[in-house]
Formats: structure tokens, sequence, C-alpha cells
């Protein structure tokens, strides 16, 4: 059984005239293939249907998968010859989003402009009857012997289609909304719906073919505070049959009787009519008995028509203890939605509003299924309404989480009828210390729900304190202005009870199994009922530890610490770009930091300051930042202890007064305020999780490097904020300030924020800019000076990094200077010079010579056929030079000049020459 307290109320589809107790479902979607089986009627002869007047349907599926496209007539009887039966498409078969099936010829075909499709889905949203498939039943719950007489005045009880929605019945009847369809394939069903009255019990639940339903514990249907909520239910292949089922809220024993109560009328205290003027209403006749009305989920009756707490281990929905499933354990609390007597740890009083003095009356009445405010003696007085809780019994994981603060949660829904300023506050008490006031709501506000955070596991109290006006006059004028409470819901509640049970981690024992809490960041598997690590980069949601998907990841930027309870930048930081990485390292500023915007004036004169402190990252994700309220320290005389307020988060504000302004020795803290609770993310994108820090709210960034944004959320969630406040630290490069920099307020806005929920800084440092890297420095070499030159290594200019790498030392190398390699050069060009002449010109003077004794040789040998007579010697005679030039006679191939060059010479001398003689006879050697 899942968690009964929790039902559905549907509301009408125009939002502003919601009536209470009307369940109402709106626009009904089947997300998944639906294939209908139906049942061709016979009629009379008559004439030849047209195409107008029937429809084509697919029969069921058979088991080979196959199906028949068959004609059905829209009005059965009214005509005859339809259209044979052919072969369907394939069971299988499906049209994708956006295109519909002609069932003529059985394609698909895309839609017509202006008209969607959502392929294997069904959608309902006109109510004006019950759609096809669709069936409404009654019943009766009651147990008793007139079962059947009132079984028979529940015909009537059933959901009713109203045009755009369609409502559930409102009295105690059973009403039931059902609708099959077989699925090809798995798919899902979702639905919107409104539920704002939880004494009617709502629940949605899926039955296969066997008649079983689903195992998923959000049978029972969650009341909706906010509006209209959409839910959704997975679906598995084959048949599946949709129950829609309200139940009022009827109070009945298991014996043959229903317990009755007598009602008595009595004037509300103090009385201030009169009864005996004309037109007075009298007292109604006392002494009618009706039922009971039922108790408080956590709670049974007993035999004598009390409410008493369930046994630890079990849980109700007000009339019968049931014990939690195996694998389970009771989620305790307080869960008051019944208002028939004020519960016994409640107290209600009147504070007047003139001279703060307690009246001894009775501040608030409770009205069945709401408590609301009394009469009071004027209409200044203060109507008090407290709730006491001696402590919180949060879950192990959250005890073992230091850094969340949350050990439970209080939720209450209200509304203010006021013609005039009425103000209702709601304080918070510790250890039955002063309350402080948490929020107020001024003038007429629509039924609404708030939740609180509680932070502290020790004896709370909460109040309602509700006052007509302010002004300082004894008379009641505006009587009719009233506050009322319909209900109020603590979690975690020492010694609490349990309106449902929630999964637990199961260890194994001597007699079994039982429940036992996984290991801080570790999550509960249903099916195994095991813990397991939530991934890395991830967090787990503390309070709903339930399946991997509790296990949230962590925004850019960031990471998770060690137990997974939060998300935090460890001072690092790292930029990508097409050409290089650039790296941060923010540690230098991870001290808190204070900063003060400009002076503000009250009405009378009286300057004070809006005073912040920021911590932006590292120490494992810690809130260093401190703000504290210490008005009441101030008041008490020196060496007594008192009790101040303080608050803890990475951002926070308070409001300080000056010394001088206050005549105290110190200045005055007052009106601490979270501002930054959850690190989102760390990126150089303006935007992020729907947090923008606007770049014009600041002056522009000149040195082409963005600036690192840091994006936080507060918890605290107010009337003008209701996501919460939000803050944004621009974390900016500026080498020419000096750690840790100089923190700035946008200049449009001097107190940090233009709207009081979205807070702005920018914090220029040079310990922001990128670490240095081998791409921020560049070498100079020297010259060679005296066989010594020097690589010196200097930073870019400008320097726009800081820390990252050092400059490497100077590097000395041995050189030679360039008049040494000159003298070289020349020296050694001089030389060559001189040796090329040298053997240029001796071997042109031998190539001469020889050149000349070869020509004489060739010159003599020409003669041959001369008659002068034969020399007697080859000597040059007396008076020849032989320097003569000479007259060639003959020339001599290239070959034949080398083979003379290669001639052997004689021993005399003489190089060997060979002649021809005249005769043609053999050579001679000359």
């Amino acid at each position: 059984m899942a968690e009964p307290g929790h039902s559905h109320h549907l509301s009408a589809r125009g939002r502003g005239r919601t009536e209470r107790r009307i369940p109402r479902l709106l626009r009904l979607l089947l997300w998944a293939g639906t294939a209908f089986q139906v049942t061709q009627g016979t009629g009379p002869e008559l004439h030849a249907c047209k195409e107008s007047e029937y429809h084509y349907e697919y029969t069921a599926c058979d088991s080979t998968g196959s199906r028949w496209r068959v004609a059905v007539p829209h009005t059965p009887g009214l005509c005859t010859s339809l259209p044979d039966p052919v072969k369907g498409t394939e069971c299988s078969f499906s049209c994708n989003a956006g295109e519909f099936l002609d069932m003529k010829n059985q394609s698909c075909k895309p839609c017509a402009e202006g008209r969607y499709s959502l392929g294997t889905g069904i959608r309902f949203d006109e109510w004006d009857e019950l759609p096809h498939g669709f069936a409404s039943l009654s019943a009766n719950m009651e147990l008793d012997e007139s079962a059947a007489e009132s079984t028979g005045n529940c015909t009537s009880s059933r959901w009713v289609p109203q045009g755009d929605y369609i409502a559930s019945n409102t009295d105690e009847c059973t009403a039931t909304l059902m609708y099959a369809v077989n699925l090809k394939q798995s798919g899902t069903v979702n639905f919107e719906y409104y539920y704002p009255d939880s004494s009617i019990i709502f629940e949605f639940f899926v039955q296969n073919d066997q008649c079983q339903p689903n195992a998923d514990d959000s049978r029972w249907m969650k009341t909706t505070e906010k509006g209209w909520e959409f839910h959704s239910v997975e679906l598995n292949r084959g048949n599946n049959v949709l129950y829609w089922r309200t139940t009022a809220f009827s109070v009945w024993s298991k014996v043959s009787k229903p317990v009755l109560t007598q009602l008595m009328y009595k004037w509300a205290k103090p009385k201030i009519c009169s009864e005996d003027l004309e037109g007075a209403v009298k007292l109604p006749a006392s002494g009618v008995k009706t039922h009971c009305p039922p108790c408080n989920p956590g709670f049974f009756k007993t035999n004598n028509s009390t409410c008493q707490p369930c046994p630890y281990g079990s849980y109700s929905n007000g009339s019968d203890c049931t014990r939690c499933p195996a694998g389970t354990e009771p989620a305790v609390g307080f869960e008051y939605k019944w208002w028939n007597t004020l519960p016994t740890n409640m107290e209600t009083t009147v504070l007047s509003g003139i001279n703060f003095e307690y009246k001894g009356m009775t501040g608030w009445e409770v009205a069945g299924d709401h408590v609301y405010t009394a009469a009071g003696a004027s209409d200044n007085d203060f109507m008090i309404l407290t709730l006491v809780v001696p402590g919180f019994r949060p879950p192990q994981s959250v005890m073992a989480d230091t850094e969340n603060k949350e050990v439970a949660r209080i939720t209450f829904v209200f509304e203010t009828l006021c013609s005039m300023n009425c103000e209702l506050y709601f304080m918070v008490g510790v250890n039955s210390r002063t309350n402080t006031p948490v929020e107020t709501w001024k003038g007429s506000k629509g039924k609404q729900s708030y939740t609180y955070i509680i932070e502290e596991n020790t004896t709370t109290s909460f109040t309602w304190a509700f006052q007509r006006t302010t002004f300082h006059e004894a008379s009641r004028k505006y009587t009719n202005d009233v506050a009322k409470i319909y209900s109020i819901n603590v979690t975690n509640v020492m010694n609490g009870v349990a309106s449902y049970c929630r999964p637990c981690a199961l260890e194994a024992s001597d007699v079994g199994s039982s429940c036992t809490s996984c290991p801080a960041g570790y999550y509960i598997d249903r099916d195994s009922g095991t813990c397991h690590s939530c991934p890395t980069n991830t967090i787990l949601k503390a309070h709903q530890p339930y399946g991997v998907q509790a296990c949230v990841p962590c925004g850019p930027g960031t990471k998770n610490n060690k137990i997974h309870s939060l998300c935090y930048n460890d001072c690092t930081f790292s930029r990508n770009t097409p050409t290089r990485t650039f790296n941060y390292n923010f540690s230098a500023l991870a001290n808190t930091v204070t900063l003060a915007g400009g002076p503000s004036f009250t009405s009378k004169g009286l300057k004070y300051f809006h005073h912040f402190t920021l911590s932006l990252c590292g120490n494992q994700g810690r809130k260093m930042s401190v703000c504290t309220d210490n008005v009441t320290d101030l008041r008490i005389p020196e060496g007594e202890s008192g009790f101040s307020k303080s608050i803890t988060a990475y951002v926070c504000q308070a409001v300080i007064i000056p010394p001088e302004m206050t005549g105290y020795k110190a200045g005055v803290s007052s009106q601490p305020v979270s501002l930054a609770d959850r690190l989102i993310g760390v990126t150089t994108d303006m935007t992020l999780d729907g947090i923008t820090s606007p770049a014009e709210l600041f002056h522009p960034e000149s040195l082409g490097i963005p600036d690192v944004i840091f994006f936080y959320r507060s918890n605290d969630v107010t009337q003008s904020c209701s996501s919460g406040r939000s803050t944004t630290i621009r974390i900016r490069c500026s080498p020419q300030k000096t750690v840790p920099g100089s923190l700035l307020l946008p200049g449009t806005c001097s107190d940090g924020t233009c709207d009081g929920c979205n807070f702005h800084f920018l914090w220029e440092s040079a310990a922001a800019c990128p670490l240095c890297s081998v791409a921020d420095y560049h070498a100079i070499v020297s010259s060679c000076v005296a066989g010594i030159q020097k690589t010196t290594y200097v930073w870019r200019e400008p320097k726009l990094c800081s820390g990252g790498i050092s400059l490497p030392e100077q590097r000395v190398t041995i050189c030679k200077t360039i008049d040494f390699w000159l003298k070289v050069g020349i020296s050694a060009g001089t030389c060559t010079a001189i040796l090329l002449t040298v053997l240029t010109c001796y071997f042109w003077k031998k190539n001469q010579k020889l050149e000349y004794k070869y020509s004489k040789l060739v010159m003599n040998a020409t003669l041959k056929d001369c008659d002068l007579p034969a020399a007697d010697s080859c000597a040059i005679m007396e008076g020849e030079d032989v320097e003569d030039d000479l007259i060639f006679t003959s020339k001599k191939s290239l070959f034949g000049k080398i083979k003379s060059f290669t001639s052997k010479r004689t021993p005399d001398g003489f190089d060997s020459v060979p002649l021809k003689t005249s005769s043609g006879g053999p050579d001679m050697d000359l």
C-alpha cells in the first residue's frame, strides 16, 4: 500500500474559479501504440454504404501477428454492402510522429499544415462527452449492513465530462474512470491534474491482462498545492487497464454500526454579537448525530472515538494502522489536515497589539478541514497559533552530512481574506527562546503553500500570528478579515507518526533482515534493498535516496565532496581554446572577504549599510561566510551570555548600523540573510541554470581574457523570490591589483541587486589571471662578448598570467667572436688564392714547354717527303730561338696530343716520338 495521505483532487480548467473538493482531470495523454478490438454490427438490407457512412478499423492480432482491415459503419443498421475485409498491415507497424495512417490505402502520410500527430500515441483533451474506450463506474465502500441501500445512492457518482476536463465525484462514493489499451510496445501514460484538497483520496494504477496491478509507489497521488501538475507512468507491452479512482473520506468501523458524534453548537468567544436583535441568527439545535470526522494521517480511531497515534513501524491514512511492508520503514512526522480538535502539541492565544499583553483568549478556531482566526478583542490584536516539536529524527545519511543543514522541513497551506492591510507572520523559535520572524504576508493571499527548512535538531516552536490592522485602535471593524490554515506537515519528527512507509536498506540478522541506513553518499536500490555509491561528480538527494536517479550531476567546473552531499569548486578552473588551454588557480582568493555597500538612510535619517561576506571556493565545499544578528547581545549586560542568530553561507548579507548612530561601542548587525547556499557551477558563460550575470552591470574587461563566473543559489524562498535568491561573482584578471584585489558592486545597483533576488559582484585581482605557461614568455639571445653568449627568458608584455611556471634560469654558452672568424676566413681565403695562382702558373708554364717540344717534333716528322738531306743533328743551332712562333702544318687530334704527352722520355733527356718513314716502313723512334 502506497502513501494513503496523498490523494488526488482535480479542479476546473479555468484556474480562477477553482472549487474545493471537486477533483478534475485534464488533458489525458496516452503515449503508446494502441490497437482496439471492435465488433461489426449487422442490420437490415438497406442502401449500399457510402464512404462517409463508415470507417476502417483493424481486427485483433492473431497468433501469427496478422490482422485484417474491416469497414465499420458509423451507425449500425443504416446501410449495407460494406467493402470486403482485406489483409491489414503487420501488428508491429506504426507511423512516426507527424504522420497518420491512411486506412484506405494503409500507408503513412504526413499531417496537413496546422495539424499534428503523436505517431503511436493518442491524446484526449476534449471532454464534451466520455471518449470512446473510457468507462465510468461507481461503488460504495461502506461495509455495514446498510451498504446495499447506500450503493443505490452512488449510481450518479461518476466521472463527468466538463468540456476541457473531466471531474470526479464529491460525495463519499467511489468513482472509477477506466481505459483499456493494448500496446504493441512499451510506452507511457501522461496526464495533467489539479488536486488541492486531500479530503478525497485519489489513486491511479494500471492492471495487466491478468488483473495484476503494477508495483508502483506512485499509486497514491499527491495533492497539488501550486496548481496543475503532470503525472507519468510507464506502461508495459500488452494489455493495460488504466484506473483513476477517487473516494471521499468516510469514517466507518468494522463493527456493525458506525460511530456517531453528537453535534453541540456554542457561541464563539468572546461573544461580540447580540442574538436578541431583530434579524439575529439563532444557535442551531444541538443533539444532531453525524459520522465522526476522520483522524489525521498516522493516527487511528479508538472505540471511544478518540484519535491515538499508530505504534512505530506502522502507518495509517487516519483509519486503521497497518504494518510497514518488508524492506520499508515509516516516514515519521506530523501531518495535520483534519481540525476537529486542536492537536495536543498546539496552543492558541491572543496578544494585544497595544500593550502586548496576553488576554487569555482563543485566537484560532477549528473548523473541520481548516483552522481559522477568531474575532479577538480588537482589530489590532495578534491572533497566535503555536506548534511545538520536541526534536527531529533525520535519516542517518543526513546526520553524516555536516554541510547539509537540513534536518527537517515544515510545509503548510494557508490563505488570507482581508479588506484592509492585514498581516500574517510566520515565526520560528529555538529552545523556547524568542521567536524570529521568517516570513510575512500582507493583504489577501490566495490558497498557497509555504516550506521552511529546519537546520537545527533541537526543540523548535512554530508560530503563526495574524493581525487585522496595525492601527492602534480598540475597534472591531474588520472582524470578517480572516486567516485560514488548511494543513501543516512536519517531517522527521522525533516520536512522530507515519502516513506512509518508504524503502530502506536491508541488513541480514539472526531473525531475518531489518532496515539500516546507507553510508553517506550511497543510494538505496529499490529492488534489492542494497546500498550503492553515487557515481563520480554527482551528489545524493539525501531525503529521497532511492535509485541511481537520486544522484544528481554536479554543474560545470565543480565536483562532489567525499560523501556526495554537495558540489564545490577546489579553486581550480580550465578554459580550452583552439590554440591553448588556460588553467586557473584561485587559492589566493579562498579566504573570506567583506564588502560594504553605499550608505542608505531610513525615513527618519538613520544611516545604515548593507554588509556582504563572501567565500569563493575551496575548503571542501564548507561555507565560510558568517553574518550575525547581534542586536540581542548588545542589550545584555556585560558578563552575561546572550543568544545571537547567525547564518553560514557562501555569500551572506547583514544590515550594519554604525556605532555613532546607536550609542553602543560596536556597530549593530541585524537581519542576516543567506544569498548563496549551493554552488551551481563555474563557467565563462553569462547564463547557467536560469541565472544570468549581465556583463553591462560592470565596466568592460579590456585584456581579452573572459571573466570566470561563479553561480550560486540560496535555499530561502520568499514571496518576491519564488525560486530563491541567486548570486554571481565575476572573477576578472587584473595584473595590477595585488592579492586579494578589489570587490565591486554594480554601479547602477549599489546594494548588489537591482531586483532584490539576484545579486552580482565583480572581483578583480592578479590571482584571477590564468596560470603562466611556456606560451607566456620568450627568449632573448645576447651577442657573443669575450667568447661568452647569454640567453635570457622574459615575460611577454603585457603579462596576463599569474603563478604557474617560473621563468627559466639564464643560460650561458661559450662562443667565438665575429672578428676571430673574420680573420680566419680572410687568412684561409688569401692562402687559397695564392696557392691556386702558383699552381696555375706552374702548370701553364709546363704546358707551354711540352707543347713547344711536341710541336717541333711533329713538324720535323712531316719533312719525310722533303728532298733536303737529313739533318745531322736535332740540336738547336746557334741563333735559333726556342720561343719562335711555330707554324703547324698539320693538326693532331686531342687523343693524339694526350698520347704524345704520355710517351716515354729517352735516357738522354729527349722524348721518344714515333715517326713514319717515307716508304711506309715501320715507325722509328727519335
